[in-house]
């Protein structure tokens, strides 16, 4: 139902590369896990089966992967509960409280989207109470893929909720390209229908909402470029809070150099700047060591400019072809005839999204989406 990464991402700290020693994410579903699980949930309900839970919910743990587990602790405490889903329900909110994670706290909002669907105000006021201990993003997903009206509904009331982590979930939980769960191919297709939930919090006092909110519009951005465009140009955005999200929101079209997501930021117009240096360097590498970048724009301009100063990496295929990506590196009001310096370093190493491949890798500037300045370096791999 939910991605391992995903939920590694949002609520564990990354583990250092030279953490080799350090515990597989798995292990937050450990046997010493399940104890505490079943002595809270013994602690709201007393006839719990507590020896009959470790049992099931324990059964060939160590092959079983970190999602494996979430799942079978579900599974198990429905087993061993066996009672109505209101009553089981009941319980589970009382339990909430007593867990000692956020992360495993996420078994809670997946037990009602596995066995609430048909009971749905009362799985929705559950989900809306168990987001507060762990996310339901993920979960009322489900609720909207069955009934996307009535469920939408519902959260437009949740985007007026005095709680940061409801507001929130109205947003995260409708964006219709969530990463690692499945696409809301209505909301994919119709942006409009949660259109309304956006605009109540187009101006959130939350950055933890405005993060959503920005990312739910990133996400239309993919396959409604001008709708996102159009609605983020009649925003207010004179007020810093929807400033911020129409920034972030416009970022895959701004790293595209689309000049009229530039301009709802400030930076449509051709930057008038001289490149005085831009160093890539060191001129070879090999995985695992850094890249710097450094450079020096100087304004011949006798007005400020808003720029965008992003920097492209032609990486290298198995088949020797390329394939660009844009990262960001700083945006910025440049005084009239100012000079400015920029560097970054970045580690060039293996990740689970990109493979890298032995070759003359290009490294493009680019300010306010044209490329200024170029470079490169040569990738060794022994």
């Amino acid at each position: 139902m939910y991605s391992e990464r995903r939920l590694a991402f949002e609520w564990i700290r990354p583990m250092s590369s030279t953490q080799e020693n350090a515990p597989a994410l798995k292990e937050i579903f450990n046997q010493q896990r399940l104890e505490h699980i079943a002595d809270a949930m013994r602690a709201v309900y007393p006839a719990f089966d507590r020896q009959r839970f470790l049992q099931l919910a324990g059964h060939n743990l160590a092959e079983l992967s970190l999602m494996q587990r979430l799942a079978r602790v579900n599974e198990s405490l429905h087993q061993v509960l066996d009672l109505d889903y209101p009553t089981s329900l009941d319980l589970l909110r009382k339990l909430a409280p007593r867990l000692n994670s956020r992360f495993v706290c996420i078994f809670l909002p997946h037990y009602v989207a596995s066995y609430g669907l048909h009971d749905f105000e009362r799985s929705m006021a559950a989900l809306k109470y168990f987001t507060g201990f762990g996310s339901s993003e993920f979960a009322v997903r489900h609720f909207l893929r069955q009934d996307c009206a009535r469920t939408l509904a519902l959260m437009l009331d949740w985007a007026s909720d005095p709680d940061e982590h409801v507001r929130r979930l109205a947003s995260e939980g409708s964006r219709p390209r969530l990463p690692w769960s499945f696409r809301l191919e209505q909301l994919q297709a119709d942006p409009q229908l949660a259109a309304p939930i956006l605009e109540r919090l187009k101006s959130d006092p939350s950055l933890y909402v405005r993060k959503s909110v920005a990312n739910h519009l990133n996400d239309i951005s993919k396959d409604h470029p001008q709708w996102v465009m159009q609605r983020l140009e009649g925003w207010p955005l004179d007020h810093p809070h929807s400033a911020w999200i129409a920034r972030h929101a416009l970022r895959s079209l701004i790293k595209q150099g689309q000049r009229r997501a530039l301009a709802i930021i400030g930076a449509g117009a051709r930057a008038e700047v001289e490149v005085r240096r831009f160093q890539v360097t060191p001129g070879q590498l090999r995985l695992g060591e850094r890249l710097d970048l450094s450079l020096s724009l100087a304004s011949t301009s006798h007005r400020d400019q808003r720029l965008v100063v992003d920097y492209a990496i032609d990486y290298v295929k198995a088949s020797g072809a390329t394939a660009s990506k844009v990262f960001k590196l700083k945006t910025f009001t440049l005084p009239a005839l100012a000079q400015v310096d920029l560097g970054r370093s970045q580690p060039i190493r293996e990740l689970t999204t990109r493979r890298h491949y032995p070759g003359r890798h290009g490294v493009q500037l680019l300010v306010n989406g044209e490329p200024l300045a170029s470079g490169h370096f040569e990738l060794v791999i022994p």
